[in-house]
């Protein structure tokens, strides 16, 4: 993975599956990324494990009872040790096959799906990992280089026409419907494509955070291609 020097600061790469869980956010970094090659035939779980359901949720029975070709066999064996490892660290993996996710078309002004640049809150300490085995892969894109929504001045006149309570809790009217949470990419944006293979933590905004949160997006589907992807 190649990325410039104004995304550098933002990224760090390591070299297994132990320093991606206990290496520590610092300073700007707010991802970092196992960079790997995966061999195996992902497409064959797909093509066997979905259904017409826009997102097919794959659990490890599922996965088990596949009668796989060698190379589907290499890929199941990658991506339940991915699971193991997860799991074992006491994070909750989800594994999907997305042919696409709903849009949110309710507000013209404002959209706030997973295909919209946004960031993870969580309540506790926690991290957002995620890995891309067969399909488009996620994006992210560096904190200096996007804007809150809520702060372009046109959204955020829109807001304030559907909030009927006073100025004071406007602030936790936008946090309560999450709104807070989307961004808008400036015009000079280098999104990062996060490549397939790879697993990624993300950093999360949470009370004890450090360091700014990632902000990422789905991808839009190519071809009617749907995705493989762990995330949890």
């Amino acid at each position: 993975m190649t990325v410039s020097s104004t995304t550098r600061n933002q990224i760090q790469n390591i070299s297994s599956m132990q320093d991606l869980l206990s290496t520590p956010f610092h300073g700007d970094v707010n991802a970092l990324c196992w960079n790997r090659k995966l061999n195996g035939d992902f497409l064959e779980i797909v093509e066997k494990l979905e259904k017409d359901e826009n997102i097919t949720e794959v659990t490890i029975e599922d996965l088990s009872k596949l009668q796989l070709s060698n190379k589907g066999q290499l890929a199941r064996e990658i991506i339940l040790s991915d699971w193991k490892t997860l799991t074992n660290h006491g994070a909750s993996p989800v594994l999907n096959i997305i042919k696409h996710y709903e849009r949110d078309d309710v507000l013209p002004f404002i959209t706030t799906d997973v295909y919209s640049f946004h960031v993870d809150r969580s309540p506790i300490p926690t991290s957002t990992f995620l890995c891309t085995y067969h399909g488009e892969a996620s994006e992210i894109v560096p904190n200096h280089q996007a804007v809150q929504k809520i702060m372009i001045p046109e959204i955020r006149q829109e807001l304030k026409k559907l909030y009927s309570g006073n100025e004071e809790s406007f602030e936790d009217f936008l946090t309560e419907h999450f709104f807070d949470l989307h961004y808008k990419t400036l015009p000079e944006a280098k999104i990062i494509n996060l490549e397939k293979g790879n697993i990624w933590r993300l950093a999360v905004d949470h009370p004890e955070s450090k360091v700014l949160p990632c902000i990422h997006r789905a991808p839009k589907e190519k071809n009617s291609e749907s995705r493989l992807l762990l995330i949890c």
